[in-house]
């Protein structure tokens, strides 16, 4: 019998270096406080990387470059779910790893039996589940209206019986949900400690590599909203999506933090309904729904996710404070550049907002993070304390600089094309921008050129 030795080891979940005592700070990655007891039961005479010193032994095989085919057809599926196509990059790439993160509740599970289903016209689906029973997802199935024929479902935690089952099935697309439910055998660890995330990931990474088949992994998030788990395991997928929504509205927005096959850029954006996602095609119609008219304090902007202009309401509160030191709240805005803004309308615009309370709020839980909208916040700001309303079919779109300056923005065609086309006809844009347009596109929309934002409050 090989003797069993227990010992307690310490694992850094940002990279999973390990040390046999506790450490402020990883020697390896410079994480603080990212430094996890784990229990390890080593045995003397097996090592688990013994099979794959044997394969590594065996003689391998090298292709030429040249006769590696890149052909859309022969190395993307088409999900059938246009939002999520367009997330990945143009579909789902053969062999490819998708890491899956996101809130309790979200709709994870519910996106993913959605894809199964619309992908299973093409190709067998097997779906692994560590969470629910095969007779729940049955349950939800039959609620989403998913084509249930070629999907394949098993109940199943053990990593090495997964890999098998894939193997023998050799479906065309896998699904596991989700990987800190998975348990890897020959570690003694409990399921969920970042040696076993890190190893069934790398397996399901190996499984996948080998037959070509593309696999999405759920993984669940910590506090910080961060993937739970070593950071190594977003290193070794190809793609790292989060699905993002506040559980109060029902708009939900997929992300991607990491992208080897697309842009990291673009999103997609769903409506969370009784019989599941719904696809949302013209966001901007969406988040300009029930805006309030000749209200002050409400502005529009246009923000770009990746190719897609996107408009979204901005609201702003300016009241009389009833403490010594006024209350700034953002919501949906980076709360240090509304400061800045606030500052720049302070110093070169000459409003005094000092003794008074100041709240930013975007419509639709959208978070827009561009420096394009800037001009936007600060209209809505001043709107809202001279209580003088901005033109319901006015938009403005311009970054302000520390000097009160306007300046250009990007893809400024594309953000004026989409304005249009909602119906706005006056637009306040940065006057060095205006050289980039031909006016000629432009002949239905009044462009109001700005350098300072003064300038664009005296427009209001």
């Amino acid at each position: 019998m090989p003797k069993e030795k227990i010992k307690t080891v310490y694992v850094c979940s940002s990279c999973g270096e390990t040390s046999p005592r506790w450490l402020g700070r990883c020697p390896s990655c410079g994480e603080w406080n990212t430094m996890t007891e784990d229990v390890v039961r080593e045995t003397k005479g097996k090592s688990l990387s013994a099979p794959a010193a044997s394969a590594g032994a065996a003689r391998i095989a090298a292709s030429r470059l040249t006769d590696i085919s890149t052909t859309e057809e022969k190395s993307r599926i088409l999900t059938g779910i246009s939002e999520l196509d367009r997330v990945l990059g143009g579909g789902i790439v053969l062999g490819s790893v998708v890491l899956l993160g996101g809130e309790p509740g979200a709709g994870k599970s519910t996106l993913l039996l959605q894809l199964c289903g619309a992908i299973s016209r093409q190709v067998d689906v097997l779906y692994i589940t560590g969470e629910e029973s095969t007779r729940q997802i049955k349950l939800r199935a039959v609620r989403l209206n998913v084509d249930e024929e070629n999907i394949m479902l098993a109940a199943e935690t053990d990593i090495g019986s997964i890999c098998d089952l894939i193997e023998r099935t050799r479906p065309g697309l896998v699904v596991v949900d989700s990987i800190q439910t998975m348990h890897c055998a020959e570690l003694s660890s409990s399921t969920g400690s970042v040696a076993q995330v890190k190893e069934c990931a790398a397996r399901l990474l190996s499984v996948a590599k080998t037959w070509e088949i593309p696999t999405f992994i759920v993984g669940h998030v910590n506090k910080d909203g961060a993937i739970a788990g070593p950071k190594v395991m977003e290193h070794i997928v190809d793609t790292v999506l989060y699905f993002e929504g506040d559980k109060m509205l029902p708009y939900r927005v997929l992300r991607a933090a990491k992208n080897r096959y697309g842009s990291t850029n673009e999103i997609g954006m769903f409506d969370m309904t009784g019989s599941g996602l719904k696809e949302i095609e013209n966001p901007s119609s969406l988040l300009l729904e029930g805006r309030p008219i000749g209200v002050s304090g409400n502005c529009v902007a246009c923000t770009m996710e990746g190719t897609r202009p996107i408009l979204s309401e901005i609201q702003a509160l300016v009241t009389k404070t009833s403490f010594g030191t006024p209350r700034r709240a953002a919501s949906g805005f980076d709360f240090n550049r509304t400061n800045l803004l606030l500052a720049v309308l302070e110093k070169r615009a000459g409003y005094f907002l000092g003794n008074l309370d100041v709240y930013i709020n975007i419509v639709g839980g959208l978070r827009l993070d561009e420096t394009a909208c800037d001009l936007s916040v600060c209209l809505a700001v001043v709107s809202s304390l001279m209580d003088k309303p901005v033109s319901d079919d006015m938009i403005a779109i311009g970054e302000v600089g520390l000097g009160g300056e306007v300046r250009s923005v990007t893809n400024l065609e594309y953000r004026l094309k989409e304005a249009m086309r909602m119906g706005f006809v006056r637009a306040i844009v940065p006057k060095h921008g205006l050289k980039q347009l031909d006016l000629k596109d432009f002949d239905r929309m009044e462009l109001l050129g700005v350098s300072y934002v003064r300038q664009a409050i005296g427009l209001l």
